[in-house]
């Protein structure tokens, strides 16, 4: 994500053992690795719960597509059967009165 290589890190320690002085800079970087950490793990939440809704909207789509089919295949059948029955009555031999 960021490019920080060990010139930059060396860098940030130096100025930040100037600012902070020796006596608090291990109480501050464990601070900042706590708060680090933290972050990182709510990110990483995030992003889990993120996919999880992605998975369960893909699948809403695939019931959506599923159930679409199915009406298909009534409305198929319903017009099968009214066809069947119509040719059915079309070769019957019709009596006359």
């Amino acid at each position: 994500m960021f490019d920080v290589g060990f010139s930059e890190l060396c860098l940030i320690a130096l100025v930040s053992l100037l600012v902070i002085g020796p006596e608090r800079l291990p109480k501050v970087a464990r601070l900042a690795g706590f708060w680090l950490g933290k972050t990182r793990g709510m990110v990483a939440s995030v992003k889990e719960e993120i996919k999880l809704e992605l998975q369960a909207e893909e699948l809403r789509q695939l019931f959506k597509e599923q159930s679409g089919l199915e009406e298909a295949q009534q409305i198929l059948d319903e017009t099968s059967n009214t066809l069947k029955a119509t040719l059915a009555d079309s070769t019957e031999p019709h009596e006359l009165k």
